[in-house]
């Protein structure tokens, strides 16, 4: 089954994180997405491109409406022409494999608008 197709489950605090080696592996699944730090916790992140400021906004729109399907949120920025999604598990203070799902979502939900 493919990452997306996956669900979310629930995440406890102190839940293990996604070990290096098996994030790099689902990196490979996830064409442009990076992990950044960000006050010392990594996140995945990647900016979608759009010709309006409308087609990014109705974008994050449904990120936002399927994060709420899945019980796990991501931080969104819409500006003009573009969204950047990050995703990470603030329970945990890192990476769960929820957050490689729903990036692989986000891609989906792109990969339909496009």
């Amino acid at each position: 089954m493919s990452l997306a197709g996956e669900h979310c489950e629930a995440c406890r605090k102190g839940a293990p994180t996604v070990p290096l080696d098996e994030q790099q592996a689902l990196l490979g699944e996830l064409p442009e997405w990076a992990i950044v730090e960000v006050e010392g916790t990594p996140h995945l992140t990647k900016t979608y491109r759009f010709k309006t400021f409308s087609g990014a906004l109705a974008f994050t729109q449904r990120v936002g409406e399927a994060a709420d399907v899945e019980g796990h949120h991501p931080a969104l920025l819409t500006e003009w022409g573009k969204t950047t999604v990050s995703w990470w598990t603030h329970k945990i203070g890192g990476l769960h494999r929820n957050d490689f799902i729903m990036a692989a979502k986000s891609d989906e939900l792109y990969d339909r608008e496009s």
